[in-house]
């Protein structure tokens, strides 16, 4: 079940006064009521029903405040992960360690280039839960696929990738020694 912030519904602070949220209640329910030819909406009142009865309990409204400051510090954490830059570096690493493993794999046995998903998780050393959007990101981008038997294997896309991300991080000499011998 997803939470609804019925303050932003109700476009109200979380310190409103009682007497604010039956004013604001009251003109959108006006505004909103199915009755309403011109505005009417039936899913936008019956949230709007639902916050008001929610807010203008004293003790409703104090049960639901805690569940809204747990929601705000999820929000938190999400916009300060969101403006972190390193979070794309580290992203990064484990998604070229992905490849890389399954490159060798693949390298090693042509016919069966397959590694399942605990053994990538031990090989890459990212626990199950971070590296699921890593296999979905390099999945989807088609870097890499399952294999028959259900095992990750990279792809000819990912080999690529894989093969440029090397190049990228090789030390900037040999890369303006092999640019000067062109």
């Amino acid at each position: 079940m997803t939470f609804v912030d019925y303050y932003e519904l109700l476009e109200i602070s979380p310190r409103a006064t009682s007497d604010t949220i039956e004013r604001i209640f009251r003109y959108f329910a006006k505004r909103y009521h199915p009755d309403n030819p011109e505005t009417g909406d039936q899913g936008r009142f019956s949230d709007l029903v639902e916050a008001h009865n929610t807010l203008r309990d004293p003790v409703t409204r104090a049960q639901y405040d805690i569940l809204y400051g747990e929601y705000l510090g999820h929000s938190n954490e999400l916009a300060q992960e969101a403006s972190d830059p390193r979070v794309v570096e580290k992203d990064t690493i484990v998604q070229t360690r992905v490849l890389a493993l399954l490159c060798a794999k693949r390298r090693q046995d042509v016919n069966n280039p397959g590694i399942g998903d605990e053994e990538l998780e031990r090989l890459s050393g990212c626990p199950r839960e971070h590296l699921e959007f890593h296999l979905w990101y390099l999945k989807a981008k088609g870097f890499i696929g399952r294999t028959e038997n259900g095992t990750f294997a990279i792809t000819v896309q990912g080999i690529d990738r894989a093969y440029s991300e090397q190049q990228d991080r090789r030390p900037i000499t040999a890369r303006l020694l092999e640019n000067a011998a062109r």
